[in-house]
Formats: C-alpha cells, structure tokens, sequence
C-alpha cells in the first residue's frame, strides 16, 4: 500500500499527537497520507467524515480511536469501498485491532500488502409512519428499537419476511449484525457470532416473559418492528437507534423494516489470529 488516509477521533488524541506520529513515519518511508478530524456532528448527508474529501487511489483509511470512531467513519465511508484499519486508543476494542504497542510493526505490515481484507455485513433500516418513509439509516453494529422516555416497558410485534413471528413486552429490542454480536447485544445475553458470518440475530432488551431468547436469522430475511401501544392503550414514544448515534423518533403503530444493506464494510485484518484466539484474548482482559 501506498496511498493512505487518516481519520482521527481529537477527543482521544489529544493535539493529534499521535496522528502527526503515523503521518511522519508513513512520510518517512515514502507514502502519501492526508488526515480528516472527526468528532463532531457534520450538516449535510454524513454523520461525522465527508467521504468526498478523501482523495481518489486511497487504498486504506486507518480510523485513530477506538470502535465507536470505526462505527461513525464506516456508515460515512462505507459507498467508497475503502478498507478500513482501526487503531485502538480506548480500552475494550473488537473492531479496532491495533493498539499503540502494536502501531509501527502494523504500519509495516500495510506498507508490506500482508494482510486479509474481511467483508462485514451492515444493516439498513427504514422507519414508515402510516406508510410513509420518515427515516432510514445504515448500520454495521446494530439498530436498537427502544422506548423513549420514563422507565416502563413497551409492546412489540415482531415479523419475519411479512409474516408474524411474536409480541413481547419488552425495555427494547436489537437487532444485531455478526460484528455487533459482541457490543450491546451480548450484554443483553445474546450469542457471539464470528464477524465474518451472514445472519442477523434479533436479541430483547430486559423482556419481561421467562422463554424470549435470541434468535438468528439468515442474513437475506427481512425483520419488521411494530412499537405496540402502551400499557393504558395510549400512544406510545420510541427511538429507533443506528451504532448507538442516529436516532430516529417513533410512536405507537409505526414499523421498521431492516435487511441487509446491499453494502458491506471492509474491514483489515493483520493478525493471523483465529476468531476464537482473539476473542478469548480480549475476554479475558475485559
């Protein structure tokens, strides 16, 4: 590789130390880097990187601060089918593989072409109100479709491919990608799927029945979310949430359709780690 871009998260490096550091030793061994701050909220289309402004031959964009940044930086770059490279500057990091110990001989690496490119499913979601579109976004962790407001559980009905799959009383409900097997959903008691995997699992936030678990999907089927009304039979406020940022407003009777995206995140893979390796290694330190 030669052509490189970076997007730095200033929150976590502070006077983009560490950035100025990468740029320099790319520089020194005779690559092209430029650098894009994200961090805050952008106007237009994209949520916190203008994927416009990365220049044409890029050939990986290496995200500086931790799994949330590679969450905001995916969805935004996602259409210019860039790898993308996470340096972890946060504590637990499933997406962002490397770390500051790890940096240089990475850097190596890259510049070297040893390394495996993983295809990451993402996930499309698309909010309608009396038919009507009011929201869509992408997702390569998860959507969330929860409760707004004070502390009470919500109806939801749930349907499969347009048929009717169940209704549980519920604090929320996620609906997880493979990579996201292992964020909000697995603390919610949902399983821990390989990130490189097609399927879809559905896992409930706090249900309030004895028998609701998880349940996976083949990653083709099309999940629909109907916020039910409230417990006195009136209106009820939710949020649909895409990586735990956009939130889109919902009330009682709307839906939310949710397929695979016909996008996919690409996502560098430099140690030749197994699956099972990296996770009992990051299990073990959290």
């Amino acid at each position: 590789m030669d052509k490189f871009y970076i997007i730095t998260n200033s929150m976590k490096d502070e006077g983009f130390r560490l950035t100025d550091r990468i740029v320099s030793y790319l520089k020194e061994n005779g690559r092209q880097c430029q650098v894009q701050q994200a961090g805050q909220k952008l106007d237009g289309p994209y949520h916190y990187t203008d994927p416009e402004l990365i220049p044409d031959g890029t050939q990986c964009i290496i995200v500086l601060g931790g799994d949330g940044t590679l969450l905001q930086a995916a969805r935004d770059v996602v259409h210019r089918e860039i790898p993308l490279l996470g340096i972890n500057m946060g504590n637990l990091g499933y997406l962002a593989e490397v770390d500051r110990q790890s940096l240089y001989p990475a850097l190596d690496q890259l510049m070297a072409d040893d390394y495996e490119i993983e295809d990451r499913m993402m996930l499309t979601g698309t909010v309608y109100r009396d038919g009507k579109i009011v929201g869509e976004d992408l997702a390569l962790n998860d959507i969330v479709i929860c409760r707004e407001g004070p502390l009470r559980v919500v109806r939801f009905k749930n349907y499969v491919n347009e048929e009717y799959l169940n209704s549980y009383n519920a604090d929320g409900i996620i609906i997880s990608t493979p990579t996201g097997s292992t964020g909000y959903s697995l603390s919610c008691g949902g399983p821990i799927v390989s990130p490189n995997a097609a399927m879809t699992l559905m896992t409930p936030i706090a249900p309030h029945t004895l028998n609701t678990r998880s349940i996976i999907f083949p990653a083709e089927d099309v999940i629909t979310v109907e916020l039910g009304e409230g417990r006195r039979q009136n209106q009820e406020k939710g949020l649909a949430s895409f990586d735990g940022d956009t939130m889109i407003p919902m009330v009682t009777g709307d839906r939310i359709v949710i397929r695979r995206s016909a996008v996919s995140t690409k996502i560098l893979k430099l140690s030749h780690l197994s699956f099972v390796e990296i996770l009992r290694q990051k299990m073990r330190n959290s």
